[in-house]
């Protein structure tokens, strides 16, 4: 593929995640379901550009979405997770032994969880009391039960992954190579 087809590429995946996070203030669970579906919109780019072509796209995402999306905290959700995750997928998908494969992504994700709660508190001043429905042990609920919804997640980016391969890699690389 020529490199201003990846170019032009990119810019379109980019600037439709954008807009889809410009979109995501529409509902109250839009905060973690937009930037987990503009995370998935590297896909293609994975499979028809490659992975630095992904990690590009991602961080021109990024850059854009923190400077222009209205929620902050969903900004900081796809800049230190979900954006970059179907990219690392990819890299992390290389790992032969599944159990060491998924204890990485999960200390990916357990790392990127811990980063978000923190920035969102002392960097965006979401209130500490806002996050004390289970007592003290709220932040280890927290933690637990987001991790089974990352593993569900990880299981449905597979999903998305194999059926993208089934169904629509030929015709977008075919679309891409111009024929």
């Amino acid at each position: 593929m020529k490199q201003s087809i990846k170019i032009a590429f990119c810019g379109v995946v980019s600037a439709l995640g954008v807009v889809l996070m410009l979109f995501q203030g529409m509902a109250p669970i839009a905060s973690i379901a937009v930037p987990a579906l503009v995370g998935c919109l590297l896909i293609p780019v994975v499979a028809e550009a490659g992975l630095a072509w992904a990690f590009g796209t991602y961080g021109a995402t990024a850059a854009l979405t923190l400077l222009l999306a209205p929620d902050r905290e969903a900004a900081l959700i796809y800049l230190l997770f979900f954006g970059y995750y179907p990219a690392l997928y990819a890299v992390l998908g290389r790992i032969p032994q599944k159990p060491l494969r998924y204890g990485a992504k999960l200390l990916v994700f357990n790392l990127a969880a811990v980063a978000e709660a923190l920035l969102a508190l002392f960097l965006l001043g979401i209130p500490i009391e806002s996050l004390s429905f289970f007592g003290d042990f709220t932040p280890v609920v927290l933690l637990l039960l987001a991790n089974a919804v990352f593993l569900i997640y990880d299981f449905a980016l597979e999903g998305l992954i194999a059926m993208y391969f089934q169904r629509l890699h030929r015709r977008v690389s075919r679309i891409l190579k111009g024929k």
